[in-house]
């Protein structure tokens, strides 16, 4: 999928700083769903035009928990303008969006001639129209017709936008109503969207005709946080001259919350080489990388693609030699017996068990407790007792997942793995504790019997 911003404000190259990405390059980056590209087709003083071009991976859109297996190969997320889009703007151009530029400060403040088209995106003209013209854009929407032996006009449209904007109102505009006019989320919306649509919708969103429209939407049609945000917006239309100080408290997601629980479970093993089973894209691996204490780090995955993504996300390529030798990256099975993964002072299984089936748990628990068997081992799984308190949630957390525990099921799975192979074990919630369901995640922290003796 595409997207173009073109100015003729000259020097019109300027729109490099801008954006914080150079002109003469094409960068690359790794996003959730796939890879986002960044490069300037044309870029002269008189006229520079930069696209984002994403690239989506149809294997990550499980995430989207399609109702049926082929869902996240058959169907449009990969060219057609979405949420999926919106993100990668969000990643890519995260300096823009705020408004700052180091290089450019007083660009950035300016509002300049901007020419925006998105060629591919679900929607109809009018609704673009209802959306974009009150933010004092031209909008010209075309629809894009089927094939002449079928006959008329498809779901999508064209989209063109010209206005004399500032670039980071032009982004944000973009990052909220792109969902807005798909109308469908490809994550799972929860309440700290209400920040994102705050933040981004600042300035703007509070005195806009259809707001009742787009926090509903944006809000993937989840009444109490579309109330909610609905709610605070009105302040700021009663308020205007303090709109800006809509609070935006920056709260921890549960991802990073998990991360440091077991940060802290390795550093309290005294843990120095460790090993991160199933690491994914590598999110743990930059943590741990980041910290002396852990002398040598292992990631392994069965997905080459998850490898290849943690090797772009480390940037080995470019870590001085030092720290390259502290690191490597191995493709291998968790429920097969490996070798290389003996005689670690730590493993950690992350969000890992539940994306096994059942029937091969126990060829896992051979393999890394049995055959592996480092001094201590860290494993997080969600609570299933926690989902009631996300709303709409009728199933599991992850289209991927085999099983989801309760915090008996996972105390007595972990309290027989830890007797049949020599260890002792704890449990930590992690997350904010609810009094009756518990927390969202559960932690425990397998210490071998000879090492805790």
């Amino acid at each position: 999928m595409l997207l173009t911003v073109t100015t003729t404000r000259p020097p019109a190259t300027d729109l490099g700083y801008l954006l914080v990405k150079h002109p003469g390059k094409v960068h690359q980056f790794d996003v959730p769903t796939g890879t986002a590209y960044v490069l300037y087709p044309e870029a002269t003083e008189d006229r520079c035009t930069a696209a984002l071009l994403l690239d989506v991976d149809p294997a990550r859109l499980r995430a989207q928990q399609e109702s049926f297996e082929l869902g996240a190969y058959v169907n449009d997320r990969p060219y057609a303008a979405s949420s999926l889009l919106a993100g990668a703007l969000a990643k890519v151009f995260r300096s823009a969006l705020r408004g700052a530029s180091k290089d450019r400060p007083e660009l950035a403040a300016e509002a300049i001639p901007l020419r925006i088209r998105v060629p591919v995106l679900g929607g109809s003209t009018e609704l673009a129209t209802r959306l974009f013209a009150p933010l004092g854009w031209a909008v010209t929407a075309e629809p894009i017709p089927f094939e002449p032996e079928i006959g008329g006009n498809s779901r999508y449209v064209d989209l063109s936008l010209s206005g004399t904007v500032r670039l980071a109102d032009a982004l944000n505009h973009l990052y909220v109503l792109l969902p807005v006019l798909d109308d469908a989320k490809h994550y799972w919306v929860a309440p700290d969207e209400i920040e994102k649509l705050l933040r981004s919708g600042a300035g703007w969103l509070a005195g806009h005709p259809e707001k009742v429209l787009i926090a509903r939407r944006y809000l993937a049609h989840r009444r109490h946080l579309a109330e909610s945000a609905l709610a605070r917006l009105e302040v700021a239309e009663e308020n205007p001259d303090e709109e800006s100080e809509l609070p935006v408290a920056r709260k921890v997601s549960l991802a990073e919350q998990r991360r440091a629980a077991v940060l802290a479970a390795l550093t309290e093993a005294d843990a120095a080489r460790v090993i991160d089973l199933g690491c994914g894209g590598g999110a743990l691996l930059a943590a741990l990388i980041k910290d002396r204490r852990f002398t040598e780090i292992v990631g392994t995955d069965v997905s080459s693609r998850a490898l290849d993504q943690a090797t772009r996300r480390l940037r080995l390529d470019r870590l001085p030699t030092r720290q390259k030798d502290r690191i490597k990256i191995w493709q291998s099975a968790l429920t097969y017996r490996d070798d290389r993964l003996r005689g670690y002072d730590a493993a950690v299984l992350m969000e890992v068990i539940e994306h096994v089936d059942l029937p091969r748990l126990p060829a896992l628990e051979a393999s890394v407790f049995g055959h592996a068997h480092p001094r201590t081992v860290v494993v997080t799984t969600p609570n299933a007792e926690y989902n009631v308190h996300y709303e709409g949630l009728t199933g599991m957390r992850h289209s991927d997942h085999r099983f989801e525990w309760t915090r008996a099921e996972f105390r007595s799975w972990a309290s027989e793995t830890a007797e049949r192979y020599g260890y002792t074990v704890e449990f930590r919630p992690v997350g904010e504790e609810h009094e009756t369901t518990g927390a969202p995640t559960q932690l425990a922290i397998f210490k071998e019997k000879e090492a805790t003796a």
